[in-house]
């Protein structure tokens, strides 16, 4: 099989369109569609359906997009493990952080050391909260990825990293005083709250601990970015519940009297690096896991 035909694949169900796909390979569409027919033809399935709308793929469509990811990475890595020649790590590692936890204070750090350790790894990144983290690595779009929950999921195994404890974040002028004790969860009742949508599984985690206390949430606006999160905060607009990590960072980054509290019943989630368990990770793949396991035993503090 031409491996082009596969690369072209994938740019096709990644653009949604034969037409851009065309513009982004920069070949003529009648070529293009000359290829998606001479792969279907060759597994003697229909792989894409076309509409007004654009293409979606058919079942078989998605298992060939899934081994496509797969054998197009270990292509790429078996040429750049030849022209390291075993001299260095060499190749391209993708790993997705999930926002809105400890996950997501790592990227500097994991590219910094990644960079220092093994300068001939090109690191992808990915902290996106529009993206189902283990659908992407079930694609073969990332390699790994540290998100929120235990599984199971069929297709990716999940190796538990560390739980996450909850702190509410406010602004002094909300009248909550510091202290070391929890504070109840029913001293929040009427709090505005700002918080990220219900899909986000810390969301989850602080819906299901008020529903647990028969409390509501005054939730005042769901916000999917971390920055603006922590600069709203800092604006006494309304107060935020994060995991520790994503609390102090809130707490350091704001010029304002910020109060960081524990919640009591406690609110927490486990945090998990989730792979792929259907292949197994590239040499470069394997280092900058280690690196990442580093960072994440950083962030269990204390107990």
């Amino acid at each position: 099989m031409d491996i082009r035909r596969l690369r072209s694949f994938i740019v096709i169900v990644d653009t949604g369109s034969i037409t851009r796909a065309a513009d982004v390979l920069h070949i003529a569409q009648p070529a293009l569609s000359q290829q998606l027919a001479a792969l279907e033809d060759h597994f003697r399935q229909k792989l894409l359906i076309r509409s007004q709308q654009g293409v979606s793929m058919t079942e078989a469509g998605k298992a060939v997009y899934r081994h496509a990811q797969i054998i197009l990475r270990q292509m790429d890595q078996a040429q750049a493990d030849v022209k390291a020649a075993g001299s260095t790590l060499v190749g391209r590692v993708s790993v997705g952080l999930v926002p809105f936890s400890s996950a997501a204070t790592l990227s500097v750090d994991l590219l910094t050391e990644t960079r220092k350790r093994h300068p001939g790894i090109l690191l992808h990144l990915t902290e996106s909260v529009g993206q189902t983290y283990s659908q992407m690595i079930m694609n073969g779009r990332l390699e790994m990825a540290l998100i929120h929950g235990t599984g199971p999921i069929k297709g990716v195994r999940f190796e538990p990293v560390f739980v996450e404890e909850f702190h509410l974040v406010a602004h002094r002028d909300f009248g909550i005083e510091p202290g070391e004790t929890p504070l109840p969860v029913s001293a929040l009742n009427d709090v505005p709250l700002l918080l990220p949508p219900p899909y986000n599984f810390v969301r989850r985690a602080i819906d299901l601990a008020f529903t647990r206390a028969r409390l509501s949430l005054n939730v005042v606006a769901e916000l999917e970015i971390v920055r603006t999160l922590g600069r709203t905060v800092s604006r006494g607009v309304g107060a935020t519940i994060m995991p520790r990590a994503i609390a102090e960072r809130i707490v350091a980054e704001s010029s304002e009297p910020l109060i960081a509290r524990v919640v009591a019943p406690r609110i927490e989630e486990t945090l998990s690096l989730c792979l792929s368990d259907q292949s197994e990770l590239s040499e470069p793949a394997l280092a900058v896991r280690s690196i990442l396991m580093e960072l994440t035993a950083r962030l269990k503090g204390p107990g």
